[in-house]
């Protein structure tokens, strides 16, 4: 019964080390969530085109080409000019867009 009358001094030391696990855990998680997160993935890979806003004025193009990155971002307008046509573009029943070049 003398576990009940003595009232045990703690190490402060112990706070340390459960604040270190809990550190621990939590960079444990941020590192799994960047793991997952879709864009980091497709970031890894050499040649990668993403469209942020497809269709509206702030339309934004991120395209990587082994090391190099390029940003590439709407004014809003319409383009003109001369050209050739480059290919054909159809649009899905589900909404995507496939581009078929000639």
């Amino acid at each position: 019964m003398k576990f009940l009358q003595s009232q045990g001094v703690e190490d402060p030391i112990l706070s340390v080390v459960n604040l270190i696990d809990i550190f621990l855990v939590i960079i444990a998680a941020l590192l799994l969530g960047m793991a997952s997160n879709p864009l980091i993935q497709a970031m890894m890979r050499n040649d990668v085109t993403v469209v942020v806003d497809a269709g509206q004025p702030s339309m934004e193009m991120i395209v990587k080409k082994g090391d190099e990155i390029e940003r590439f971002k709407s004014s809003g307008q319409t383009g003109q000019g001369e050209g050739v046509k480059a290919g054909v573009a159809y649009r899905l029943q589900d909404g995507s867009v496939i581009y078929v070049p000639e």
